[in-house]
């Protein structure tokens, strides 16, 4: 199941991310999230904006990932490529897994498609995994951007009924 994350499970939020963390690293992915990444603070900011959302069976907590509507600011960047359209749009960050599950991306992204038509998502391009989650869940790859701290992300958007 799928719920907005409360403020209380910080804790076990940064639990999460700490594995996602260490995930990439031993997966050719070391530099995309930073040892600190992401800050209690930002977490704390999506939870008060009703974005951040938490994978859960009762009181286990196995699944985090943020969900924003509106214009993404990262994505207003020149990007090397084209989006697939130009309507609203909500945009996926930090999907992590406690590791206990199999299916997380999925579910989470199920979540997502569930609640908006126009879907967009980035990574890395050392986050081969992510890639591949991405291109076989029907996101098309739609170029690069450099997001504000200089590093590259490749740019996926999933539409209902055109790319799925």
């Amino acid at each position: 199941m799928i719920r907005l994350a409360k403020a209380e499970e910080l804790e076990r939020l940064q639990q999460i991310y700490a594995v996602g963390r260490e995930y990439m690293k031993n997966n050719g992915n070391p530099t995309q999230w930073a040892p600190t990444y992401p800050t209690n603070e930002a977490l704390l900011e999506d939870i008060a904006a009703d974005e951040l959302y938490v994978c859960h069976d009762g009181d286990d907590i196995y699944g985090v990932f943020k969900l924003m509507f509106g214009l993404e600011p990262a994505y207003a960047a020149p990007i090397e490529g084209k989006w697939l359209n130009e309507e609203p749009y909500g945009t996926v960050h930090r999907i992590a897994s406690a590791g206990t599950r199999k299916g997380v991306f999925d579910e989470a992204l199920n979540y997502c498609k569930s609640r908006i038509d126009n879907v967009r998502i980035d990574t890395h391009p050392n986050n081969k995994t992510m890639q591949h989650l991405c291109e076989r869940s029907g996101f098309q790859k739609c170029g690069m951007i450099i997001i504000a701290d200089g590093s590259p992300r490749i740019i996926y958007h999933w539409i209902k009924g055109v790319t799925e």
